[in-house]
Parts: structure tokens; sequence; C-alpha cells
């Protein structure tokens, strides 16, 4: 019998519960098998927590590595630069944007400095995107119930903009995280930072640094001074609305924001920021560079990209405000064109085909460096230098100046006058037609013809076969084309290729010599003994040359110092005739201020090679005393008036003299009184007065006579 409280007697120990009692279980004297799983279990869990995490981290790192990254290469616009990388001239982008290549070392470090500081100054340490400044804009937009401050990292905009996504939805930053995190593991921070400075926007048309600072700071961004740097840092965030050039005053206001987060996070100091800030902001957007641009769009016809040419920006911005200035008050249909290069190196420093390449009334597009011209007289020098070569002539020989016609061709002098017969090196400073075509016919223009190709002169001849006029400007040539002859006959007969590009591409090359040293030397020695222009100076420091084509299309003046060559050119593009227009008068200025500007002074002229025949006439060999053999020449007559003629005086306008043969200069004389001396024109006006019967008498250079009587009424 069980004893009193004990509620369920011996069934105790068998297990067995009473019926309508609650079932209860065995006492054990301990926990011993639950003390033996735990810790396993607890490492079962443990292990299968770091699967999940290194599983969900290579999940992760799948996703990231398979981020589709877009292009990371975009166009930039196309940049020709002079030969100490100044910019000369861009072009856009396909699309019209302005957009251009920049490379870490041409950025102010302040820049840098700023902009990492205002926009992400944890840049350096996180990997695409910053935790702590994430909590911090979901923290005060669910107190504030709206967006206060961005959370996007300089990675996260740069991923934006590869994506041109937007910021406002979710999904677009969601997107934005990924790729900034897929761009951080491929790129370092500061290819990351290049790639910003190069699609940031900065309102309208302008993406990138570079072309934000030249377009609203006029200036390459190396050098920025902190409210420079302030404004470019802060147009990004609202290029639209910021725009200097539209909204000026919301762009100070942002440019001044930031002046001040710089200082008080010690980037700059709190004076600069505060002297900066009272700093208008730019009124409005500057003109991107416009120099050489026919130059310019030569050298982007070989390709876009970045182009070297060997130009210099200063002396081509000198020379194309020369050109402008030297235009007004002329005809608006006229073109001006100059070229100078370093005949020592070949290099062509200034080229200008136009005065103003927007220009239609005078076709300022048409290139008129490059176009074919009829050069005038400007190819003499090379002739007569042929002839030296040849022992033809010496600057000391006498040559004739007296009418002659081979064939039907009757060459005459531009002025119409004949001066009879005249040393070598008159005729060439006069630039008389007649001498310098005698020389030609003995030279035969073949051999005129080799010599150009042999400069590397492409000229053109229409018709056929070149003729004598050729030595007159019988042929089409081009500005460039003269100026690399004259870059022969400047050092001393032996031709140099003249290159406009840093990629080897040339003007024009020569083949070989064309001139001995001797010759050149004494041709230049002519050409530097003509009157400079007025106000340019003492003769013998430049020798040069004037021309003007038939009908007073083209005026031309090329000349060379010691170390430069330089080329004008003035006329129609059209062609049309400019009355009036004379080489000497419009063109020979312009030369001689080209190439003052393209030195500080100007190089001396060399001196004569060992070999060069200096002497007076009667010293030279006989062979060379005169040119050709003397022509006979035929007798002087008075063709009117007519013997007997009876002539009106009153007025005193005086009479008409015509005269037949001859040499000239001729003397006139009345009744055996000398009326007039020098008269080199067969027909000339005779200043008579007086009535009654008189004997005209004219007495030519040979002392050779004619004589009418008339009577004058």
């Amino acid at each position: 019998m069980a004893e009193r409280g004990d509620p369920v007697g011996s069934d105790a120990l068998s297990g067995r519960v009473a019926p309508g009692r609650g079932r209860k279980f065995p006492k054990f004297p301990g926990r011993f098998p639950r003390r033996k799983t735990a810790p396993a279990r607890r490492l079962a869990l443990l292990a299968l927590a770091l699967w999940s995490v290194g599983a969900a981290r290579d999940g992760f790192d799948r996703f990231i590595e398979a981020t589709r990254i877009p292009s990371l290469i975009h166009a930039t616009s196309p940049e020709v630069r002079d030969r100490n990388g100044t910019l000369l001239r861009a072009y856009t982008i396909d699309d019209g944007r302005w957009r251009m290549a920049l490379s870490p070392d041409q950025v102010d470090p302040l820049f840098y400095r700023m902009l990492v500081a205002y926009e992400d100054h944890r840049f350096y340490d996180h990997a695409g995107i910053d935790p702590l400044a994430t909590l911090r804009a979901l923290a005060q937009a669910v107190r504030h119930g709206r967006i206060v401050s961005g959370s996007s990292t300089l990675t996260m905009q740069v991923a934006r903009l590869l994506e041109d996504g937007t910021t406002g939805q979710w999904q677009g930053k969601l997107r934005q995280m990924r790729l900034a995190l897929a761009l951080e593991r491929r790129l370092s921070k500061e290819e990351i930072l290049s790639l910003y400075l190069g699609l940031a926007p900065y309102g309208g048309n302008v993406e990138g640094l570079r072309a934000a600072a030249l377009i609203w700071l006029g200036k390459e961004p190396a050098r920025l001074t902190p409210a420079e740097a302030a404004l470019l840092v802060a147009l990004p965030q609202a290029p639209e609305s910021r725009r200097p050039d539209r909204h000026p005053e919301a762009a100070r206001l942002a440019r001044n924001r930031v002046l001040v987060r710089m200082a008080e996070a010690g980037v700059i100091p709190m004076s600069a920021a505060r002297s900066d800030a009272l700093d208008p902001a730019p009124p409005g957007r500057k003109p991107m560079p416009q120099l050489a641009p026919h130059m310019a769009d030569r050298a982007l016809a070989l390709g876009p990209g970045r182009h070297e040419l060997t130009l210099d920006a200063r002396l081509q911005g000198s020379l194309e405000d020369l050109l402008r200035r030297h235009r007004r008050g002329l005809d608006p249909r006229l073109s001006l064109a100059i070229v100078v290069a370093d005949h020592q190196s070949g290099e062509i420093l200034a080229a200008i085909g136009s005065p103003d390449y927007t220009d239609t009334r005078g076709q300022g597009f048409v290139d008129m460096t490059q176009a074919l011209r009829s050069p005038g007289s400007t190819l003499k020098p090379l002739v007569y230098g042929l002839a030296f070569d040849r022992g033809l002539a010496h600057p000391e020989t006498l040559i004739l100046d007296t009418p002659v016609q081979y064939g039907r061709y009757a060459p005459q002098n531009f002025d119409g006058l004949y001066r009879g017969e005249l040393p070598v090196r008159q005729a060439l400073q006069l630039s008389l037609n007649i001498p310098v075509v005698r020389l030609t016919e003995a030279l035969g223009p073949a051999h005129l013809m080799a010599a150009l190709d042999g400069a590397g002169v492409e000229a053109v001849v229409q018709g056929g076969a070149p003729g004598l006029a050729l030595a007159l400007g019988g042929v089409g040539v081009s500005l460039e084309q003269m100026v690399q002859l004259y870059a022969a006959l400047a050092r001393g007969g032996d031709p140099v290729a003249l290159r406009w590009h840093a990629g080897g591409h040339e003007a024009g090359r020569g083949t070989r010599r064309i001139l001995s040293p001797a010759s050149a030397w004494q041709v230049g020695n002519i050409l530097a003994g003509l009157v400079p222009p007025p106000s340019a100076g003492p003769p013998g420091r430049v020798a040069y040359k004037t021309g003007t084509s038939y009908g007073h299309r083209d005026a031309w003046a090329l000349g060379w110092d010691g170390r430069h060559v330089a080329g004008v050119w003035i006329g129609r593009p059209d062609g049309t005739p400019v009355p009036g227009a004379f080489g000497g008068e419009l063109a020979a200025p312009l030369l001689f201020e080209a190439l003052g500007r393209a030195a500080p002074r100007l190089t001396p002229l060399p001196p004569p090679p060992p070999e060069t025949l200096i002497t007076s006439r009667a010293r030279l060999p006989e062979g060379l005393q005169r040119f050709g053999p003397r022509e006979a020449v035929p007798a002087l007559q008075v063709t009117f008036p007519p013997e007997g003629a009876r002539l009106e005086t009153a007025g005193g306008a005086g009479i008409p003299v015509k005269l037949r043969g001859g040499r000239p200069p001729y003397t006139l004389l009345k009744d055996g009184a000398v009326v007039a001396t020098g008269l080199r024109r067969p027909e000339f006006t005779a200043p008579l007065a007086g009535i009654g019967f008189t004997t005209l008498s004219v007495i030519d250079a040979e002392g050779r006579s004619g004589r009418v009587s008339v009577e004058l009424r």
C-alpha cells in the first residue's frame, strides 16, 4: 500500500500512470546528452552561416562582374595645335558638342582637391559606394520627408554619365551603384576621375572640364584661380540652371557656396574665399580659338584626332590681325594671303589664306595660299640666276631693252618705255620685260620649267608647251609654291621641303639644286639693292621682288632675309582684274611687315661665296661684257607730224609726236633749241607754243636724228 503523499505508489518505478492523472516522465539524474550535442549544433549553424555569407559574397561578386560596362572610349573634338602645343582651332564632335581631350597633368591640382572635397571627400577610401553618405541621406530623407542631400559618389556620377541615366528614380540609383562597384574593380581612381573630367556636363553643348574652361573662362584648366576652380566644380551639379551665359547670378551664387565650403574644409584660405567671392561670374561664352582656319581644315582632311603643325600661334595671330587691318578701306571683294617660313628648317611658321574665313563677298573660304595664279614678274629672278649659271650674263653685263619680236610674240615693258642698253643688274631691279625675255629665249623655256620642277614648284602651263611668256608669269603657281622657290634662292640655290605638319606632311619637295651658290647670291644681292617701301628701313636687309600679273589680276611680293622667307598675294579669288593694283604698292609693305614680325630683328643676308665673281663690267671677260650680238637699230624717223603739216597750238596742250626706229632715250629740239630730254617712249606730246614755220628735230641715244618742218597756228 502506498505511502501518503505518494501519488502512484510502486507504479512510479514502472513508468505507468494511474488512470485520471497527468502523465509524468521519470526524472533522470542529469542532462549529459544535451550538453554533448549543443556545441556541434552551434558549429553547424556557424558553418552554415559562413557558407551562406560566402555564397552570397560570391554571388554578389559574380553579379558585379557580370555588369555590362558601357564603352569607356568617347569621341573628342579634333584639335589643331601649333609648334608649342597652343590650340589653334578645334571642331565639335558629330552631334555638335564640345568635348576636348584632357590628360591629368593638364589640370590644376587645386581643382582636383576642390572637386573631391566638395563632391566626395571619401572618394579614395570607398569602393564605389559610400555607406556613410547613403545612411546619412536616408536618415535625412526620413526625418524631413524629402531628399535633403545626395549620396552619389564621384564613381556613381561617372556611372550615370556613362549610361546617360537619371538620378531621381530608385531603379536608376541601384543601376548606378552596381555600375559604380564594377568600375571601381576595373579602373583606378585616377582613371575614374579622368572619365568624370571628360564627360561632366557644363551647360549647353559643353562637356568635360577642358571644353568648359576654354568656353566659360577662355583659358586652359592648367592654372586656375580659386574662383575659377569653384565655378567648374559647381556647374555640373546643375549645368543648365547655372549656365554663366544665361544665369550668371545663379552661377555666381553656386560658385560662392563652393568657395565657402572649401574654406571651411581647409582646402583654401578663408581670405581667398572672401576675396574671390566678390568677382563676377563670366558674362558669357568665350570664343574658341579660330587661328589658321584654312590650314586647320587641311589638317582635318588627314583624319580626326590631334594635329601638331609647324605654325607659330603668336606669329599666325599677329599676321591675321595685320591682314584684317590692311584690308579695311579696300574693295571688299579683294582677298589677301601670306605665307612665312623658316628657309633653314623648311617649317612654315604662318599661313593665312584670306583675311576673313567667314567672309562671303571676298570668298574668304578659298585658301589663296593654294590657288593657282599667274606670278607676274616674280619668276624673273630665277631666269637671271639661270643665265648667270650658264655663263650667259653677269650682273654687270649690258643687255638691250629695245623692241624685239619672236614670231608673233612681241613683248612690251610694263610702262611701255624702252631704255636702250643697260646693265643686267638694273634690268632686274627695274623688272623690265624685254631683257628677261631675251635671256629666256637664249636659255630655252624648257630649262626654266625644269628649274621650277627641281625647286618643287608644280607649275601648270595652259595650252601645251611653255613659251617665252613663261618668264613674265605665263604659268599657274600657288603662293605656297612661290615661297618654296624663293626659299631655294635664299638657301643658295638648294631647295628645301617646306613642312606644315609635324607628322611630316610637306607643302613641296625640291629634287635637285637649281642654282649654284654664287649665282643665287648674285640674284639676292641685286634684289637687296631695291629701295624698300616707306618706313621699311634701309635697303640691303631684305632681298625682295614684286610682281603684277596681266590685267592687274594679281599683286605679289616675295622676299627673304638671312633666316625667313615670305610671300604675299593680293587680288580677287574669282580672277577679276583689279585696276590700279601693283605689287610694289600693295603687297611689298605687307611683305616687310610680315618678315619684321617673324623675328624681333631681321637676320643679315649671308656674305658672298668665295667663288663669286664681283667686278666691274670693264674687267669682265669679253663674252660677258655684253649679252648677245649688238643689234642693228633702224634709222630714226619722225612719222608724226608729217612734213609740212599745219598744227593748232591754241590752248597750250602741245602736239603729238610719233617716232619709228632709233634707240632711246630721245632728245627733242625746236629750231635747234632743246625742248625736252630723256624721252623713252616712241610716242609723246611735245610742249610747243607760238605760231609760224618751225623745224622739229629728234636725236636718239646713238646720235642719229630725224626732223620735220611744220607750221604752228
